[in-house]
């Protein structure tokens, strides 16, 4: 004990009880990962993650999934966006999820064969607002990791809350997240965005698979012409200034809007998702 206590920057006033937390000891920092539910077998985590909300970051996650799904990957959607969940929506899906014990939940399924828990789908009244502290929240994500019956999956997207609070927290402690895309927006606050979602990944030793741009433009249905409407796009500097992958640019486009509405996302092939994918393949190895 005394050759440890001598290793910290603090050794003066360490005792037994105060070095037991301590990074300097032999046996390292303690692990915080679950494990999965035991019918689950995943080969892939992935997480879909912003610096602020309001960036389609459940667009994001929908449109690779479907991607995924289209290319034969076996693919579930776990909806950690506890207090704003979208995907059920998206996809036309209602609760209650199917339970087989207090700790057995089956997952909906898509019309395009996407496995998806979120918490609109267990509760009685998906209207309901969700007024729980970080804590209650962070717990019921776990839940869907270590109770949810996912059975094989090749990847399971993670749409995370926007902002580096609990949830996100708790996901990259918890789950093995192999990886993470940042969603960000043509705007005067991106390079901020960007940065506090890149420097929590790097503070929590979580690869960034690449940079997606959404509403990057708007498309002129009459001429083609591509119309800036949240102003000039700087994804590509900051790409540079970051050393991170570019992985997409995706326009505002009504159509996948107008199927998100009304339940309807699985028909949408996002083609501008593509570069995304390419960068997900390379990543996943």
């Amino acid at each position: 004990m005394a050759e440890k206590e001598q290793a910290c920057s603090s050794a003066s006033s360490c005792s037994r009880e105060s070095c037991e937390g301590c990074p300097s000891r032999s046996e390292g920092p303690a692990s915080f990962r679950v494990e999965q539910n035991a019918e689950s077998n995943i080969r892939h985590v992935i997480g879909i993650v912003s610096g602020k909300g309001g960036v389609g970051k459940s667009l994001v996650t929908a449109s690779l999934a479907n991607a995924l799904a289209k290319s034969g990957a076996r693919v579930g959607i776990l909806d950690a966006d506890i207090t704003g969940p979208s995907i059920p929506k998206m996809y036309g899906l209602t609760g209650p999820a199917e339970a087989l014990s207090e700790t057995q939940i089956l997952p909906a399924v898509t019309e395009n064969g996407i496995k998806v828990m979120s918490l609109n789908l267990i509760m009685e009244d998906p209207e309901q607002a969700v007024i729980w502290r970080g804590p209650v929240i962070a717990g019921v994500v776990k839940q869907f990791w270590t109770d949810v019956v996912w059975g094989e999956l090749d990847y399971l997207l993670v749409d995370l809350p926007p902002g580096t609070g609990d949830v996100p927290l708790t996901v990259f402690q918890s789950l093995p997240v192999d990886g993470i895309f940042i969603v960000t927006s043509p705007q005067d606050l991106v390079r901020m965005i960007v940065t506090k979602a890149l420097n929590m990944a790097r503070a929590m030793n979580i690869p960034v698979i690449g940079l997606i741009e959404n509403y990057s433009y708007l498309k002129c249905p009459d001429c083609g012409r591509q119309i800036e409407v949240f102003g000039k796009s700087r994804i590509e500097e900051i790409a540079r200034e970051t050393g991170l992958a570019l992985a997409g640019r995706i326009p505002i486009e009504p159509a996948y809007s107008e199927k998100s509405d009304e339940g309807r996302f699985s028909e949408v092939d996002n083609e501008y998702i593509h570069a995304a994918m390419d960068c997900l393949r390379k990543a996943a190895g």
